[in-house]
């Protein structure tokens, strides 16, 4: 027995030496990324503990042999939506990165450029956006750089020539511009500096003598197709601007809106040429030395041209402030010693309205016409002066804490509510974007009948008879199916339930999503307790918590919200439990299946409830690839529900309302 637990207590020490023995910039990197992450809707980063200095057993974390270094990241496919922190760049001995097929935004930090043992970086169908860094040229490691279908932008770094084990690289479906990079020509240097060695006068993908694979399809690249690369297809070259016929390109109206490549001198002699800076070495010792008076006068004019470059730096400072890019910084913590620029492309909003915070305040009867509030937003109700009602939703943010991350965010949802159009989703109006005072509002089209919530759980469901609620089920599905299926690329609910659902005068429902660009502040904010739930009747539980952001996630929540609908009972309340649980045992059986109908209801059709009951089980199938599409639920229901209110008039006065509020 004693040798057992001598055995076992030093199982435990080893354990405990080893887990102290892990590099804790790893460990940091690793919940810095996580932190970056504000939607997980696989929840696939739930097991990174931040108490756990061994993030080995972590969900996508390899560790090598040892235990001692992170050497593989694979988080791909899990829709994970959130940012690539620089922070990545500490994990020394880090080599894959494959974090393909999310929802990533914000841009490629230069910092990864410090991973010198990475093969493999996989970053491809994101949302990433602005210029691919140069600093990805130090990878000497690499293999494999796939930036696919992305918004990337700006020229295509030359220096990624200099990667001599680089064999695989895919660029495709972005936005990238300029001509490609592939001269590699050399000339031999003989002085000091270079001891006889060769100086490369410049750079280029002719330079990558390893690399089998290479697509450029689908950008915005000009000029001509290299040489040195014909030995790639065709198919790695089409879709862009290129000047070859014979290789499907781009229409000239495209081209023509095609981001403008922009032509970066600079005066720096570390980064000329080889040539230029031996030229200018070899004239700075030619010739006689010049005239005092020669030289004065040199240095007057030398004196004006500088005055005259700083005078042009401070106004082209001045005009890039209203220009399509900004770069605001990231603030960082106290103990961190740089600032991390992110892009922000404002391009994105030019077709969407933009309010002042004047015209708002004053629609608004000097924002206290408050029809509704959260800990983190206010709603104000407003009419524009001879426009429609509106509802305005503003953030309660300081702007100290507001960051260049929040910004890129918000501008990334206001773009993305305004291209819904839909008889069934709300309308996004606009948004409102100042500074003094700090304000981020969003303006949308007033419904007047409130949420579909309020009628449901606050004593007026007596409005709601059958039939209304099957033409607001079947607007939700229309709804869903809109989103689903006829935008590129799909838009879905981040909370579906029947709080994001608004009814209009008529009790027609509109879809509306504003929650999700807000939980990138309660991901900040959450282990403070300053963003709860107090006070609610009903709250949900972490396993209904987490967003649905996939449209599988959405099926299923209209699953639930078919079940609210009918039942009159909320997703989950403390004293009741899930809704889900609930209502199980009587989906299936048609002799109990009325226990779920709302009591309140008077009349209802059991062909109608058992169609819906139908429905939810499918729904809530737990194998989302078994769950149907919102194409296939909403012809369902169209075909299998009636929703004329004849059968009703008999016993039901509100019908009749009903059917004069419709016609």
């Amino acid at each position: 027995m004693r040798s057992e637990a001598a055995l076992l207590l030093l199982f435990v020490i080893s354990l405990v030496l080893a887990s102290e023995s892990f590099p804790k910039d790893e460990v940091w990197s690793l919940k810095t990324f996580k932190e970056a992450i504000f939607e997980d809707p696989g929840l696939v980063l739930s097991d990174w503990d931040n108490l756990d200095a061994d993030p080995c057993n972590w969900s996508g974390i390899w560790c090598s042999s040892a235990r001692d270094h992170i050497v593989k990241i694979n988080i791909s496919g899990s829709s994970i939506r959130g940012f690539l922190p620089p922070e990545l760049g500490r994990i020394t001995y880090l080599q894959e990165l494959l974090l393909h097929g999310n929802n990533l935004i914000g841009t490629i930090p230069k910092e990864l450029g410090m991973l010198k043992y990475l093969k493999a970086l996989d970053l491809g169908e994101n949302q990433l956006t602005g210029l691919i860094p140069p600093e990805l040229a130090n990878l000497n490691s690499i293999m494999k750089i796939n930036l696919q279908s992305n918004g990337l932008t700006g020229h295509l770094p030359p220096e990624l020539g200099n990667l001599k084990s680089l064999r695989e690289l895919r660029l495709d479906r972005n936005r990238l511009q300029g001509t490609v990079p592939a001269s590699g020509s050399s000339t031999f240097q003989s002085n000091s500096t270079t001891h006889g060695m060769y100086a490369l006068d410049s750079t280029g993908l002719c330079r990558a003598s390893q690399l089998e694979v290479a697509d450029l399809s689908y950008n915005f690249f000009n000029g001509s197709i290299p040489k040195c690369l014909n030995y790639l297809p065709s198919s790695s070259f089409q879709g862009n601007c290129l000047q070859n016929k014979s290789i499907k390109q781009r229409t000239s109206v495209q081209c023509g809106g095609a981001p403008r490549s922009r032509t970066h001198q600079t005066f720096d002699t570390k980064h000329r040429p080889a040539d230029d800076v031996s030229d200018t070495k070899t004239k700075q010792h030619q010739g006689p030395s010049k005239p005092a008076w020669l030289l004065a006068l040199e240095i007057v004019t030398g004196t004006m041209v500088g005055s005259l470059c700083v005078v042009a730096l401070l106004t082209a400072f001045q005009r890039c402030n209203s220009k399509s890019s900004i770069i605001i910084p990231w603030k960082k913590s106290a103990s961190q010693n740089e600032q991390i620029a992110v892009y922000i492309d404002s391009d994105m909003l030019k077709d969407v309205a933009s309010f002042s915070r004047q015209e708002l305040e004053v629609a608004c009867e000097d924002f206290s016409n408050i029809i509704g509030s959260s800990p983190d937003s206010l709603v104000y109700k407003g009419t524009i002066k001879g426009g429609p009602e509106i509802a305005v939703i503003s953030l309660c943010v300081k702007e100290e804490q507001w960051t260049g991350y929040h910004e890129l965010y918000f501008q990334k949802e206001v773009a993305d509510l305004a291209r819904l159009n839909h008889e069934n989703t709300g309308k996004l109006l606009g948004y409102c974007k100042e500074s003094s005072p700090f304000a981020r509002m969003l303006v949308f089209e007033y419904t007047p009948n409130g949420t579909l919530y309020e009628h449901l759980h606050y004593g007026e469901g007596c409005q709601l008879s059958w039939t209304r609620r099957m033409k607001i089920v079947i607007g939700i599905a229309r709804g869903l199916r809109y989103l689903h299926t006829q935008l590129d690329p799909p838009f879905t609910i981040s909370e579906l339930n029947s709080g994001a659902v608004y009814l209009t005068e008529d009790f027609a429902p509109k879809l509306v999503d504003f929650e999700s660009w807000k939980s990138i502040l309660t991901r900040s904010e959450k282990n403070s307790g300053s963003i709860g739930s107090q006070g609610a009747i009903c709250v949900l539980p972490d396993s209904l918590e987490s967003r649905h952001l996939d449209v599988k996630g959405n099926v299923y929540a209209f699953g639930v919200l078919l079940l609210e609908i009918i039942s009159g009972r909320p997703p989950y309340c403390k004293e009741k439990g899930s809704l889900v649980d609930w209502a199980k045992e009587y989906l299936e059986l048609p002799e109990v299946m009325s226990y779920v109908v709302d009591p309140d209801l008077k009349q209802f059709k059991f062909e109608d409830l058992k169609v819906i009951c139908d429905i939810v089980n499918l729904c809530i199938h737990p194998e989302p690839s078994k769950r149907p599409s919102m194409a296939e639920l909403c012809s369902m229901l169209e075909s299998k529900i009636d929703t004329s209110v004849s059968l009703e008039f008999r016993t039901s006065s509100l019908a009749w309302a009903e059917l004069a509020l419709s016609s």
